[in-house]
């Protein structure tokens, strides 16, 4: 069992204690992390790249966290920041609309090598990919991470009411993906 965030954030600002104390966030939040930038990335590559980023990001900023939210909450809003960031950069890499991207996203789906396609996981892993980007988050945070409106109100500083119509929104559109698909 880790220890709670509040004795973990008193550690990481104690130099003695700032390494272990970070490896121990690590530890409690990398897979939920990895999940939630694997889901808007795809590729597992380019989630690890991502998780990185991530993670040189929260070492660099942590000193400065006033906890105004938890840390949880703080973690979601920089792994969604850099995993849009990423997607941008392939974007611009690319040089290509953004249709081509998700289409690239469903390709990589495609090539998983336990891909099939009348398996419904698979039909709801294209699915997703289909969706605008800010429907994609809110959905995978409700629907894989099981995260409340209020909570993911505040990592992605939105109010409750428009990430309730975007979850529904994304959720018609996923019904209908399944159905024709």
């Amino acid at each position: 069992m880790y220890p709670d965030d509040k004795e973990l954030l008193f550690e990481f600002k104690q130099p003695q204690l700032k390494e272990r104390a970070f490896t121990v966030i690590i530890k409690k939040y990398q897979e939920k992390l990895y999940w939630h930038v694997r889901r808007m990335v795809v590729d597992h590559d380019d989630a690890n790249d991502v998780l990185q980023n991530v993670f040189i990001k929260v070492w660099n900023g942590l000193e400065n966290f006033r906890e105004d939210s938890q840390l949880y909450t703080w973690l979601y809003r920089i792994a969604t920041n850099e995993c849009l960031t990423f997607l941008e950069q392939q974007k611009r890499k690319a040089a290509v609309s953004l249709s081509d991207i998700e289409e690239g996203l469903s390709n990589k789906v495609k090539a998983d090598d336990n891909f099939d396609a009348n398996r419904l996981e698979w039909k709801l892993q294209l699915a997703i990919q289909q969706l605008p980007e800010k429907q994609k988050i809110v959905f995978n945070l409700r629907y894989y991470d099981e995260m409340p409106y209020e909570e993911m109100s505040r990592v992605l500083d939105t109010s409750e009411g428009a990430l309730k119509a975007s979850y529904h929104h994304a959720a018609k559109k996923i019904e209908e993906f399944i159905k024709n698909h």
